[in-house]
Parts: structure tokens; C-alpha cells; sequence
């Protein structure tokens, strides 16, 4: 069983890739150790964003799956099985197999890992949480989100950290704004998770998305002003995807390479959505149907 004597998680036995169908178009990272450079200014046309928005659909739609089946005695191989199945069965590529070498369709992540949590034969306990963050590519772009499931009833203080890192990614979302500095988002974070004297992770950020997995830009979720002083324009696309958690902001990486954790083994709860930016607001585009 995949926890210790002290009821955190320890490294299980991941299953093998999942395959898929030969017709789905692969990211072009995929059989490379790292991905191709990306060159553009991070926003995009009306029917790129369409693009985007559709495969975020299907992404967000793979969580409504997930989320259905997270329950007491389920692995998270299984909930990256259904993942998977979701995906390639809508025509898209699970855009995480592969990158950069990683092995499976999506991160699932328990209680004190942070992210990047591999799916394995961990089996959930009633008031573990998990975060599942799916991506999908379709068309040439991709869509990335995830969400934090619990797991039966969980204690009265993760069920707060878990509602509240969600008002705080929305808080962030809201604070994305043409002519303002991308570390806008983190302050406004940060300063929301500061009253609950929440850890605010540091050291990995929300990201621009779409043609790229991973651009380049970087959103931090702390406040890192001066630094990652992009300015915001209209029809930018990037994710916001705060980690927050019970203790530190500290953090450690299993022997994986992947597998991120607090350095406390504290509970922290994430949650992910890629948008656009408009002239009077956004669009969240990791939207179910």
C-alpha cells in the first residue's frame, strides 16, 4: 500500500502508458527529450482561441469523468485511465504522455504532493483529497486545467484550504487585466492566501498555453514584483494555477524526477484554468459543455 506508517504517500507501481489510436495527431514534442522552442508573443487570433477553447472542452470534460469516479478504494491509475479514455475517445492527444518523458495521461496528486503526481496503485482513503490535472491537444493547441477532488468527507480545515484555493485561482483570474503586469495575479494570490495563513507555492507557476504546452511566460502565484513584469494584452492565453497549502511553501522531488511534495508533508489543494484575456475581462477556456 502506498503510504507509510505515518499515513503519507510513498512511491507505488505505476502501470504501463497508455497507448493511442495511430489517427490522433501527437504534440511535436512527443519521442523528444524537450520540446520545440516557442517564438510567439503568446496571444492569439479568434480562431486560434476557438481552438484552444475546443480542446480545453475536452479536457475539463475528462475531469467531469474523473471527478464522477473519485470515491474510497479507487486508484489513481484508474482515475488516469478514465482520463485517458476521455480524451483519445474525442479525437485529442493527453497532451502530459510524453512530455519531456513523462509516462502517463495526466497528474494525480494526493494530499501532501504538491504536483506532477504520477498515477499509480495508490488506493484513496476516505479524506485524502486528489488533484487530477488533465491536458488536451487537438487541432495543434492545447487546453489545460485541473481540479482537487475529495475523497468521501474530508476534515473542516481541507475542506477551507480546498474552497479557498479555488476563490483564490478565481481571484487571480479576475485581476488579469490588458496593461497590467502578469505578477498582478500573484499578489492578489498571495495576499488572499495570507489571511488563512496558507503556504503559497512558489517555484511552480501557471504558464502560457496553446500552441505551446509550456511557452515560456511565466504566471507566478506569489508576489514576485518587480520580477515577471510581462505586460498583459489582449488575447493572451495562459493558465492560472495556484498551490496552496497548510504549512510551508516548501517543497521536496521524489527520486521520479516528477513527484513534487511539501517539505512538511502538509495538505495542499491546486486548482487550473487556461484563459484568454479580453479588453473587459476573460473567458475561462477549460470549460465543460
Amino acid at each position: 500500500m502506498p503510504f507509510d506508517a505515518h499515513g503519507h504517500l510513498i512511491p507505488g507501481s505505476a502501470p504501463q502508458s497508455l497507448a493511442v489510436p495511430p489517427h490522433i495527431a501527437r504534440p511535436p514534442y512527443v519521442g523528444l527529450t524537450a520540446p520545440p522552442a516557442y517564438t510567439g508573443d503568446n496571444t492569439y487570433t479568434e480562431a486560434e482561441i476557438e481552438r484552444i477553447r475546443a480542446a480545453g472542452r475536452i479536457a475539463s470534460g475528462a475531469l467531469d469523468a474523473v471527478g464522477a469516479a473519485v470515491r474510497p478504494g479507487i486508484t489513481t491509475a484508474e482515475l488516469d485511465r478514465i482520463a485517458h479514455e476521455y480524451v483519445v475517445s474525442r479525437g485529442a492527444y493527453p497532451s502530459t504522455l510524453g512530455y519531456r518523458g513523462y509516462p502517463s495521461s495526466s497528474c494525480t496528486s494526493v494530499n501532501e504532493v504538491i504536483c506532477h503526481g504520477i498515477p499509480d496503485d495508490t488506493v484513496l482513503r476516505e479524506g485524502d483529497l486528489v488533484n487530477v490535472d488533465v491536458t488536451a491537444y487537438l487541432d495543434g493547441f492545447h487546453g489545460d486545467t485541473n481540479r482537487t477532488f475529495r475523497v468521501g468527507r474530508v476534515a473542516e480545515d481541507v475542506e477551507l484550504l480546498i474552497e479557498r484555493t479555488h476563490e483564490a485561482m478565481m481571484r487571480g483570474i479576475r485581476a488579469a487585466k490588458p496593461g497590467r503586469q502578469v505578477n498582478v495575479i500573484g499578489r492578489v494570490i498571495e495576499t488572499y492566501a495570507k489571511r488563512f495563513g496558507y503556504g503559497v507555492v512558489r517555484d511552480f507557476t501557471g504558464h502560457g498555453v496553446g500552441s505551446s504546452f509550456h511557452s515560456g511566460l511565466i504566471i507566478p502565484h506569489y508576489d514576485s514584483a518587480p520580477a515577471y513584469a510581462d505586460v498583459i494584452k489582449p488575447n493572451m492565453v495562459f493558465t492560472v494555477e495556484p498551490m496552496l497549502t497548510l504549512g510551508s511553501h516548501e517543497w521536496d522531488q521524489w527520486d521520479d524526477g516528477w513527484t513534487v511534495t511539501t517539505r512538511d508533508k502538509s495538505i495542499t489543494a491546486q486548482f487550473e484554468h487556461t484563459i484568454v484575456v479580453r479588453e473587459d475581462g476573460f473567458e475561462l477556456l477549460t470549460v465543460s459543455e
